[in-house]
């Protein structure tokens, strides 16, 4: 009786894992060749300075890409429902034509969080490819990521950086898109020093992005599973009391306690005043005491900043951090297949 009583509790625990996407097998996209064509979309707000995106246009097919521009591509309507409809059409035009082999986002800013319930994302899983933003767009990848196990990819978009993007910000993004090998070993920018807040290593899946727009998808089921995650933040234009209140609404909905790393990284596109970087710091102090396991550090290359880590939601990593700042992240599975 005793083994039939464990048999269905371990069927219920499974089944659990799988409604919560702890158990969802990544869709991992194809790497991205010359030659090869790039879909720009604009999901969330409008570029005000359209030059920046010739310029962007000019720089994908200067390194030996076509690009494919959406047919609503940096509209603006200030009807939520009609500027949804031309997003959410442009978004799956952008899947379903085969021709396409990599999305990349124009610019962040707001709105991406309306479309998640509209979404097909059953043609999306079907046609799995290579997708690139942050800020506004970690609700996108989020999303995509818990409703079909897509690993996307946290990094530059077309108005923002790939106008005139450093060569740091370069590396990265082209090695993770086009190189099966290239996450193996990432490493920081030298203008960002590491700071271990708690020494340790620790494996588990990429989550995370933008701060602001996670702690709003709390009690969605746009959200994926936090169980043993390394959660990576950053945001932009915060005061320190309210990144403390957005950790809290984390903490207090049982967030924070089941992730084995906290990887905080860049909160300010400029310089902290000394006494905000030490509010700063005392708060990322406090949370990562919160959870005694957790590997925990900050200082990471990735936020709004011009030197920009690339970074694969969904994909399993090992972080390390010693006492002195010594860093390493690297993947333990491909984020792209050949």
């Amino acid at each position: 009786m005793g083994s039939i009583s464990n048999t269905i509790q371990r069927s219920i625990r499974i089944a659990e894992l799988i409604q919560s996407g702890a158990l969802m097998k990544n869709l991992i996209p194809k790497a991205l060749h010359k030659g090869e064509t790039i879909g720009l979309i604009s999901p969330s707000s409008h570029c005000a300075y359209p030059e920046k995106i010739g310029l962007a246009i000019s720089y994908l097919e200067k390194n030996g890409y076509r690009v494919k521009l959406s047919c609503h591509l940096n509209r603006i309507d200030t009807d939520p429902a009609v500027a949804d409809s031309e997003k959410l059409h442009d978004i799956h035009e952008m899947f379903s034509d085969p021709d396409v082999r990599a999305i990349f986002c124009l610019r962040g800013g707001a709105g991406s969080a309306r479309l998640l319930k509209q979404l097909d994302y059953d043609l999306i899983a079907k046609n799995p490819k290579i997708l690139a933003g942050y800020s506004d767009i970690t609700a996108l990848s989020l999303a995509l990521y818990a409703k079909t196990g897509l690993v996307s990819f946290s990094g530059p978009m077309a108005a923002t950086e790939l106008y005139a993007p450093t060569p740091y910000t370069e590396e990265h993004f082209w090695g993770m898109l086009t190189s099966p090998s290239y996450a193996r070993l990432i490493t920081n920018h030298s203008a960002h020093p590491i700071s271990a807040i708690k020494e340790g290593s620790a494996e588990g899946r990429l989550i995370g992005g933008n701060l602001s727009v996670l702690s709003a998808m709390i009690g969605t089921p746009f959200l994926p599973s936090f169980n043993d995650i390394l959660l990576f933040l950053e945001d932009v234009n915060e005061p320190a009391y309210r990144i403390d209140r957005m950790l809290s609404h984390l903490s207090n909905a049982g967030l924070l306690a089941r992730c084995c790393a906290l990887l905080f990284g860049q909160f300010s596109s400029e310089p902290l005043e000394p006494g905000e970087a030490e509010r700063l710091k005392n708060i990322f102090d406090y949370y990562s005491k919160l959870n005694p396991r957790a590997t925990v550090l900050s200082g990471l290359s990735y936020g709004h900043i011009r030197d920009l880590m690339t970074i694969p939601i969904g994909a399993r990593f090992k972080a390390c951090v010693t006492a002195s700042g010594s860093f390493t992240l690297g993947a333990l599975e491909p984020v792209v297949t050949e």
